[in-house]
């Protein structure tokens, strides 16, 4: 298999991870297919000179996310209270998946990348320090302070749901 059909089979594989993985990190779907089509365009430049593609695209798709959050930090707006998705209907398990990325929004871009890739992407301690070029010790300080975010950010919501509810 030469290099061009190897890199073909790869994205055929990998898109539909990749693109969640992505996602994940943008927040919206536009924008993680861009996301993915940069960093497999930075693949593809070094094909043949990767030893783990995997790891690789990933990185890539970190790297340009975080350069991306840089460029757009100013023109981003916090969502509001009346933003937030209405409460106490049928889908809750939609709504708390939204107030999970509402969350993961808020945290620093470098959290976001650890806990997306140790938790979503399933990752090791080791392959997530590999992916974004850090310590092991250093994703395990950014996972625990991600996930410690995120547990206050669901114990502040959690009173109110209980107030909102009819009994």
């Amino acid at each position: 298999m030469d290099d061009d059909e190897g890199f073909r089979q790869f994205v055929r594989d990998q898109w539909a991870p990749l693109v969640r993985t992505a996602y994940l990190l943008t927040g919206d779907r536009g924008t993680a297919e861009d996301l993915v089509q940069a960093a497999l365009e930075k693949t593809h430049r070094r094909w043949e000179r990767i030893d783990t593609p995997s790891v690789y695209v990933r990185r890539a798709m970190v790297n340009t996310a975080s350069s991306w959050w840089r460029r757009r930090r100013p023109l981003e707006v916090p969502l509001l209270a009346s933003d937030s998705p209405v409460r106490g209907d049928a889908f809750v398990q939609i709504e708390q998946r939204q107030q999970l990325l509402v969350a993961l929004r808020r945290l620093p871009p470098r959290t976001q990348a650890v806990l997306v890739l140790r938790y979503f992407e399933d990752l090791s301690e080791a392959d997530t320090a590999t992916v974004l070029g850090c310590s092991i010790g250093s994703v395990k300080s950014q996972a625990s302070r991600g996930l410690a975010r995120l547990r206050l950010d669901f114990a502040d919501e959690a009173p109110a749901q209980l107030q909102e509810e009819p009994c």
